[in-house]
Parts: C-alpha cells; sequence; structure tokens
C-alpha cells in the first residue's frame, strides 16, 4: 500500500532515533554488567530490546507503505556513571515521547489510524522507560548513590 510520503518520514526518523537509542543501552547495559551492577544491566539490557522492537515494528509500517528504512544515527552519549546513565534515559525518552506525540498528531491528521495505533503503542512503552528511570533517581536521591549501587549488585536482595 502506497504511505504518505510525510507519514513514512517521521517513521524513518523515530527509527533512526531507536537504533541510537538501542546501542547507548546495550552499551550501559554492558558497562554496568562489567562494574558487578547486575540488576542494572538487566533493566538497560531489557530497555534496549524493547527499542529493538519498536524499530521491527516501525521497519514492518514502513515497508507497508512501501516505503524505504533511511537510517541516520545520532550521536550516542554514553553516561561515565550511574547517575548520568540513568539521567540520559529520563532525556532521551522525554525527547522520544514528544517525537512520538507528534507522529501521532501528524498520522491523526492525515487520518492514518494504523500508525496512530502503532505509536501510540511505542509512547506508553517510552512513557514506562520514563518512569522507570525517574524511580531510579528518586532511589538515589533518597537512599544515597552508594547505598542505591549496592541494591544493584547480583547478590542483592529483591
Amino acid at each position: 500500500m502506497k504511505g504518505n510520503p510525510e507519514i513514512i518520514k517521521v517513521l524513518n526518523e523515530l527509527l533512526s532515533d531507536e537504533l541510537t537509542a538501542i546501542h547507548q543501552y546495550i552499551v550501559e547495559a554492558e558497562m554496568c554488567a562489567n562494574w558487578g551492577y547486575t540488576k542494572l544491566h538487566e533493566a538497560f539490557e531489557k530497555i534496549a530490546i524493547d527499542e529493538m522492537k519498536h524499530a521491527e515494528w516501525l521497519i514492518e509500517r514502513i515497508l507497508f507503505f512501501e516505503g524505504h528504512p533511511a537510517i541516520k544515527l545520532g550521536e550516542l552519549n554514553i553516561g561515565k556513571t550511574v547517575p548520568d546513565m540513568v539521567g540520559s534515559v529520563a532525556t532521551a525518552e522525554a525527547d522520544a515521547v514528544k517525537a512520538y506525540n507528534a507522529g501521532i498528531a501528524l498520522a491523526r491528521e492525515a487520518a492514518d489510524e494504523g500508525t496512530v495505533e502503532l505509536l501510540t503503542k511505542i509512547l506508553k512503552m517510552e512513557e514506562g522507560h520514563i518512569d522507570w528511570a525517574e524511580a531510579q533517581m528518586d532511589q538515589i536521591e533518597q537512599m544515597g548513590l552508594p547505598n542505591y549501587l549496592s541494591m544493584q549488585t547480583e547478590g542483592a536482595s529483591e
């Protein structure tokens, strides 16, 4: 099915953002694993896998519209500390929420309910990533960084 060129353009922009995020979260997941923060490794890895799903769904939609995936990876902002990494998730995902809301508005304007449904599904997952990051930042503030980090190791209580 021939798709709206503006919608395809937005889908490609979102795809580029998702693929950039995957790279960043995988690097940060492995950094956390290297530091012994098993729980953070798993959390960052899960977010990366969510982003992979988003990328897959966006590619499927682009191809459905007989478009061509056009990817321009953005700059990675790899955190040097756990608070930097968690803060980066909140910032990047807030930007993603804005981009998805703009994409949803465009899709509604174009009467493309299939794209509205897809972007809304991804939007809700991105909001969940923000919620996770904000909870981590609250825990760091309330417990202090050393206590927070001690809870992120494999031997920490569930």
